[in-house]
């Protein structure tokens, strides 16, 4: 009874914190009014809860990763996949190396594997965070599908190489050779088996939709349960479960491109996940903010005992981690976009020059937030002897400083840096949105012709499927005129009402496919393809699709 009320308590403080921060006069990020609320909470009731790092990891990593790989724009990923796989994996190993060597210099206390794991931990950003706080100025499209990517996979491999980290200091051992053969196993079995296991569900679930029939909550509970799947496959047979998550979101947003779900599956499975992903970044902040005093005071015990007296150290090394990751982060954006117009000149195609404030954006943009704070809470408690996890609390408290700063830094720089930024733009969308309204309207057209002839030949009232087919070019109007009528006339109107709903449905499902076709073939984008599937999907909805 008492963990249920618990649960409550934060879904409700997630709920506030979102209303707080659409009430602010300044744009203020949200997890950090999250956070505060946990601090708010932990003032006014000790709701004393105790988090089992594996489960908390269990419970909150896998949906958030399988999600991200389900809906990234996979046009944007494979567009600039050489710029997203050098910041998501060359720049994790260089800030894992550089920030690691960092803070064991800072805190000598801390042992050198644990200050690779905290700085393992700090890697990933969160582009959510991000696109919140530079919703005054929005971040231009590429950019964004770049650190969306980036994203998808340094979450990924950083909390990957925290493992191997953590491994480190609970076995005392550590062999490079052993590590990336390790890494090769745990890497590739997690995502060969993400892959198959999703490939896998959905032929199931296809098959046994096509025998009795599609049940909306099932199919979306189906979806709920596919990233746990293939998170707990992963690590019993020894891989990656980050990995495998990722790798079924992804897989499921090709297996979705076959468009036999129903629409009114894919819209309210959409908004059931939304909610599920607002919740559980929700609760992420607010638990830091009610695990917070308890960590500060731990952090703080062990400032003392690397012989700075003053926890106004634990402010200095916050600040000192931040300037390093941005430092190393500007770096390595710099050196990667000049290898980029190295390629680019190499291969004939002409580049403009990206200025210092493209570079100094994407810097910026580099945010830390759910990800980073559900990784560092999955900390050991203990050794395997028994004995306290070393640093645990100081490293927990660090990867808040850190989150904090960055989203602070990036509220209040993104808006400067990004006012008049010119960036290479993205292919407009704009023809190619149009021609496919074009095809799926002829599919539509084609359709309901057919199916009119089909209904209507060699009866009587055959008149009457002309005019409800007619009546299509103006929906509201006839249906206006149609409901004022009176006794036979408004049976009439019924009659026609009901023939008018299974001729639009069969245009509607005829044009969805097309733009399905479309996507499938490459000449649709991923965001174009989801915005028209989606308003034929409420159109479909909104007739009563059976």
């Amino acid at each position: 009874m008492e963990s249920i009320s618990v649960s409550l308590i934060l879904l409700f403080a997630v709920v506030v914190g979102g209303t707080l921060t659409r009430l602010s006069p300044i744009p203020v990020p949200q997890p950090i009014v999250q956070i505060a609320l946990g601090v708010a909470i932990t003032a006014v009731a000790d709701l004393g809860v105790t988090l089992d790092p594996d489960l908390f990891f269990l419970l909150f990593l896998p949906p958030l990763l399988f999600l991200d790989g389900w809906r990234i724009p996979k046009e944007g990923l494979f567009r600039d996949k050489g710029v997203i796989l050098e910041l998501a994996l060359g720049l994790v190993v260089f800030t894992v190396l550089g920030v690691g060597l960092l803070i064991h210099w800072l805190i000598p206390s801390m042992p050198l594997a644990v200050a690779f794991a905290l700085a393992a931990i700090v890697s990933p950003t969160d582009p959510i965070a991000v696109s919140a706080i530079a919703a005054r100025v929005p971040i231009p499209n590429r950019l964004m599908h770049i650190l969306e990517g980036e994203s998808l996979l340094n979450d990924a491999s950083g909390l990957v190489c925290m493992r191997f980290a953590v491994a480190a200091v609970l076995t005392g051992t550590f062999s490079l050779v052993d590590a990336i053969g390790a890494f090769v196993w745990v890497a590739a079995g997690g995502i060969v088996i993400g892959v198959a296991l999703t490939w896998l569900i959905v032929r199931v679930k296809g098959f046994v939709t096509r025998r009795l029939g599609e049940e909306t909550g099932a199919q979306i509970l189906i979806s709920l349960l596919m990233p746990f799947a293939a998170y707990l496959a992963a690590e019993h047979l020894g891989c990656s479960g980050i990995l495998s998550a990722v790798a079924a979101g992804i897989t499921m947003s090709y297996g979705e491109q076959s468009g036999r779900a129903l629409a009114v599956t894919r819209v309210r499975r959409a908004a059931v996940w939304d909610t599920v992903q607002f919740a559980m970044n929700g609760i992420i902040f607010v638990l830091l903010g009610e695990q917070l005093p308890q960590i500060a005071s731990g952090a703080a015990r062990i400032v003392r005992e690397t012989g700075h007296h003053d926890p106004i150290w634990l402010i200095a090394y916050v600040v000192a981690i931040n300037l390093a990751l941005g430092i190393l982060r500007f770096a390595w954006v710099w050196v990667s976009l000049r290898f980029t117009l190295y390629r680019a000149a190499k291969s004939g195609r002409t580049m403009n020059k990206p200025g210092w404030r493209l570079v100094a954006a994407t810097s910026v943009a580099g945010a830390r937030g759910a990800i980073t704070l559900a990784g560092v809470l999955t900390l050991p408690l203990t050794m395997t002897d028994g004995s306290p996890f070393p640093a645990r609390d100081l490293a927990i408290f660090l990867a808040a400083g850190v989150i904090i700063v960055s989203l602070v830094v990036a509220s209040v720089g993104l808006p400067i840096l990004l006012k008049d930024l010119q960036i290479p733009p993205e292919p407009s969308h704009k023809r190619e949105e149009d021609e496919a309204r074009v095809k799926g309207a002829e599919a539509a057209i084609r359709a309901i012709e057919a199916l009119q002839h089909d209904m209507g030949d060699g009866r009587p009232d055959a008149d009457i499927y002309v005019e409800a087919s007619a009546r299509l070019m103006d929906v509201y109007r006839r249906r206006i005129d149609g409901r004022s009528k009176t006794g036979d006339d408004a049976e009439l109107a019924r009659r026609i009402d009901d023939i008018e709903r299974k001729l639009w449905l069969a245009g509607v499902k005829a044009e969805r496919a097309e733009f399905f076709r479309l996507g499938k073939s490459r000449k649709l984008s991923d965001d174009v393809l989801r915005k028209l599937v989606r308003e034929a999907d409420l159109s479909e909805a909104r007739f009563g699709a059976p």
